[in-house]
């Protein structure tokens, strides 16, 4: 049997490590990814992100894809156009910087996704691999809606089991719980008891409640989060996302919460394995569970798994579905290679920044002598929630982070505040 890694080699995307993970390297995409392919050949829109029917017997949906990185991309941004959550891109491309990913990069996205071990009913969302399957009925017809999701850090987890959805709410008012309201006034940063709708309410626009009190499935206003451990137990979703969910999930839908890092299933005669970091020693027992299915499957096949690309997988943990049994001849090849995508005129929800303006208040979080640490800074302070503007200006080697324009000194002071508050910056008020 297969040894899982150890909890010494095992790392949770957080905020807190952003700045770790976003260290330069490249991406080395081994294996079944074929590199002699000609690229790019379909456009982005060519490739279904959310919605596929799952026929009878098969666990598999969906298929990977390829893109190359443009200059002033992030995998933030890249993320969330095609409905993935930060978690799946940077561990299928493992080196690549998050923030300033090198132009010209070919970047894999994991757009395939091995169905959670669990009735194909209602919603199921899979903590381990952070992703929501909504599975309907139509006609004869089994379908499924599948998003990215942010869930609870390791201090406030996620519940796990049986619930409902007990209510929806449109524009809902967020009423802070007291622990939350006791983190943020230790940080200097009190609460009022409740929050409206609007870009400060970190619910977003859309809310579904779930039977289990004080949990729900929401929006953000911190869109670069889903796809991390970065909420206080609540399910989190992109805008867009949760609008649909929203729109298609009626009051009383099942709710089953699992936590599956280690998927085995089967499409067109090929067996495929996914494999995710655990969280903390949540695997073993899931694992186990695992090994057990795919020696079923080859018993039962009479065909011997490659138990070396087996254990591969494993250790890599690369977060997307990979074949470990021989391809049968006549198999739909085009399901198992990268669709290689022209990258798109313009990324979804890519934060804008405003050109530089005379006659406005900015934030100076920080003078570098490195531009690309500058270019990250700048990356990540544009992805804060609600977004902050941040730029680079170099001038004789020395390259200032500027975060603005705001109309007012009182804008600009609030910026700083919450540069200070959520990233340590010491930002310099200023009038240009």
């Amino acid at each position: 049997m297969i040894v899982l890694p150890s909890s010494s080699n095992r790392f949770s995307l957080t905020v807190l490590l952003l700045f770790v993970l976003s260290m330069p390297g490249c991406a080395n995409v081994r294996g079944f990814l074929n590199e002699s392919l000609p690229f790019p050949m379909h456009t982005a829109d060519g490739i279904e992100r959310n919605d596929f029917v799952v026929a009878r017997d098969v666990d598999v949906i969906g298929r990977l894809a390829m893109i190359r990185v443009e200059e002033g991309d992030t995998l933030p941004d890249i993320a969330r156009h095609f409905s993935l959550g930060l978690n799946t891109v940077s561990a299928a491309n493992p080196g690549v910087d998050i923030w300033v990913p090198e132009a010209g990069e070919r970047l894999l996205l994991p757009m395939s996704f091995i169905l959670p071990d669990a009735p194909r009913k209602g919603i199921v969302i899979n903590q381990a691999t952070m992703r929501l399957f909504h599975f309907k009925r139509n006609a004869h017809l089994l379908e499924v809606s599948t998003y990215p999701v942010g869930v609870g850090t390791e201090e406030r987890p996620t519940p796990m089991g049986k619930m409902y959805i007990s209510r929806k709410k449109h524009l809902p008012t967020w009423y802070v719980p007291a622990s939350i309201a006791a983190d943020h006034r230790k940080k200097g940063d009190p609460l009022p008891p409740s929050v409206p709708p609007g870009p400060d309410n970190p619910l977003g626009e859309h809310a579904l409640y779930l039977s289990r009190i004080t949990y729900l499935i929401h929006g953000t206003n911190k869109p670069a989060s889903v796809g991390l451990r970065a909420t206080n137990g609540c399910i989190r979703l992109y805008p867009e996302d949760v609008s649909r969910l929203f729109e298609n999930t009626p009051v009383k839908t099942p709710v089953k919460i699992v936590n599956q890092p280690y998927l085995a299933g089967q499409r067109d005669g090929i067996v495929y394995l996914e494999a995710h970091t655990p969280f903390e020693e949540s695997g073993t027992a899931n694992w186990k569970k695992v090994y057990a299915k795919l020696k079923k499957i080859e018993k039962a096949s009479g065909n011997a798994l490659d138990w070396k690309k087996v254990k591969d997988v494993v250790i890599e943990a690369r977060g997307f579905p990979v074949p470990v049994s021989a391809i049968p001849p006549g198999s739909d090849m085009a399901m198992v290679e990268p669709l290689k995508l022209w990258h798109p005129s313009r990324l979804h929800g890519k934060p804008d920044v405003p050109e530089f303006q005379t006659d406005a208040w900015y934030v100076l979080a920080a003078t570098l002598t490195d531009k690309v640490d500058a270019r990250r800074l700048a990356a990540i302070i544009n992805h804060q929630g609600p977004p902050i503007p941040a730029r680079v200006l170099s001038k004789g080697g020395r390259h200032r982070v500027l975060a603005g324009p705001f109309e007012n000194r009182r804008a600009a002071r609030d910026a700083a505040k919450r540069l200070k508050i959520d990233l340590e910056l010491e930002g310099v008020v200023f009038e240009t």
